[in-house]
């Protein structure tokens, strides 16, 4: 295996922005697991639906490096906090079944990217709150933290496939 760096790279524009915009999550699925990437991006024509989740605001994702010289290992372990404004009895029964099983998520940010996340072993859900808030404008909702290990950083997707079934807080 080559350890060599292929390529430099450019000081880009600054027209990027922080920020997640939509979670998609799909139960553990092995056809999903059995995809490979192509240069760094996971075509998911194949597979299941994922779900949409729309979000603002406070959820965050970050992927952290293990590498260790000593034992000739690197791993990365993706940290997805989501918060969901609102809280409801629909959201929090979906809740309940992610806090049982691990799933994919594929996050999309404000700049059009979106990565896969626990492509190979899913991510679970390692923590989280209920929260009602004391003052008025406090956090009325459910914050998660799922988390991933995996042997690759979160991939690039193309060709998302969604389902149209959404949770109506409204309702």
């Amino acid at each position: 295996m080559a350890c060599a760096v292929t390529s430099g790279r450019s000081l880009p524009c600054k027209n990027s922005v922080g920020g997640l915009k939509t979670i998609y999550i799909l139960d553990f699925d092995p056809t999903i697991a059995a995809l490979s990437d192509t240069s760094g991006t996971i075509d998911l024509t194949t597979g299941g639906d994922f779900f949409k989740f729309d979000i603002k605001g406070n959820s965050s994702l970050e992927t952290a490096v293990n590498s260790s010289r000593e034992n000739g290992t690197t791993f990365y372990e993706t940290t997805l906090n989501i918060t969901f404004t609102f809280l409801d009895v629909a959201t929090q029964e979906q809740i309940k079944l992610l806090n049982a099983g691990r799933a994919h998520y594929v996050v999309e940010d404000y700049n059009g990217n979106q990565l896969l996340i626990g492509h190979k072993n899913g991510a679970e859900i390692t923590g989280g709150t209920i929260v009602s808030g004391a003052a008025m404008g406090d956090l009325s909702g459910f914050t998660l933290v799922a988390t991933a290990q995996e042997v690759a950083p979160p991939y690039f997707v193309s060709n998302l496939q969604e389902d149209a079934t959404q949770i109506d807080p409204d309702l």
